[in-house]
Protein backbone atom coordinates (compact mmCIF):
# COMPACT_ATOMS: atom_id res chain seq x y z
CA UNK A 1 0.00 0.00 0.00
CA UNK A 2 1.31 3.32 -1.09
CA UNK A 3 0.86 6.47 1.20
CA UNK A 4 0.23 9.37 -1.29
CA UNK A 5 -1.49 11.98 -0.85
CA UNK A 6 -5.29 11.81 -2.15
CA UNK A 7 -7.26 15.29 -2.61
CA UNK A 8 -11.10 14.77 -3.21
CA UNK A 9 -13.34 17.77 -4.61
CA UNK A 10 -16.52 17.79 -6.17
CA UNK A 11 -16.87 18.97 -9.97
CA UNK A 12 -19.87 20.88 -10.57
CA UNK A 13 -19.29 20.93 -14.17
CA UNK A 14 -18.98 16.84 -14.51
CA UNK A 15 -20.99 16.38 -11.19
CA UNK A 16 -19.11 13.65 -9.93
CA UNK A 17 -16.30 13.89 -7.40
CA UNK A 18 -12.47 14.00 -8.74
CA UNK A 19 -9.73 12.46 -6.65
CA UNK A 20 -6.12 13.54 -7.35
CA UNK A 21 -2.22 12.57 -6.16
CA UNK A 22 -0.13 15.68 -6.57
CA UNK A 23 3.01 13.85 -6.53
CA UNK A 24 1.82 11.44 -9.23
CA UNK A 25 1.28 13.63 -12.19
CA UNK A 26 -1.55 13.24 -14.22
CA UNK A 27 -2.97 10.45 -12.11
CA UNK A 28 -6.43 11.21 -11.56
CA UNK A 29 -9.82 9.09 -11.40
CA UNK A 30 -13.56 10.02 -10.54
CA UNK A 31 -16.39 8.35 -8.99
CA UNK A 32 -20.01 9.00 -8.22
CA UNK A 33 -19.59 9.42 -4.58
CA UNK A 34 -16.62 9.87 -2.65
CA UNK A 35 -15.62 6.19 -1.89
CA UNK A 36 -16.18 5.79 -5.70
CA UNK A 37 -13.50 8.11 -6.43
CA UNK A 38 -11.40 6.91 -3.43
CA UNK A 39 -11.59 3.14 -4.72
CA UNK A 40 -10.97 4.58 -8.25
CA UNK A 41 -7.90 6.30 -7.45
CA UNK A 42 -6.52 3.45 -5.62
CA UNK A 43 -6.26 1.38 -8.72
CA UNK A 44 -5.32 4.34 -10.64
CA UNK A 45 -2.05 4.51 -8.72
CA UNK A 46 -1.15 1.27 -9.07
CA UNK A 47 -1.53 1.75 -12.83
CA UNK A 48 0.31 4.71 -12.92
CA UNK A 49 3.29 2.71 -10.82
CA UNK A 50 3.39 -0.17 -13.02
CA UNK A 51 3.37 1.91 -16.11
CA UNK A 52 6.40 3.81 -14.47
CA UNK A 53 8.47 0.70 -13.70
CA UNK A 54 7.36 -0.41 -17.08
CA UNK A 55 9.31 2.60 -18.63
CA UNK A 56 11.91 3.02 -16.23
CA UNK A 57 10.71 6.24 -15.19
CA UNK A 58 11.10 7.42 -11.55
CA UNK A 59 8.38 7.01 -9.02
CA UNK A 60 8.58 9.71 -6.70
CA UNK A 61 8.17 8.64 -2.98
CA UNK A 62 5.40 10.10 -0.59
CA UNK A 63 5.94 13.47 0.90
CA UNK A 64 5.78 12.98 4.79
CA UNK A 65 4.24 14.95 7.41
CA UNK A 66 0.61 15.20 5.10
CA UNK A 67 -2.75 14.61 6.09
CA UNK A 68 -5.47 13.85 3.82
CA UNK A 69 -8.55 13.23 4.40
Amino acid sequence: MYKYQIIINWSKIDKVFVAEVPELPGCMAHGESQEAALANIKEAIELWIDTAKEFGDSIPEPQANQIAV
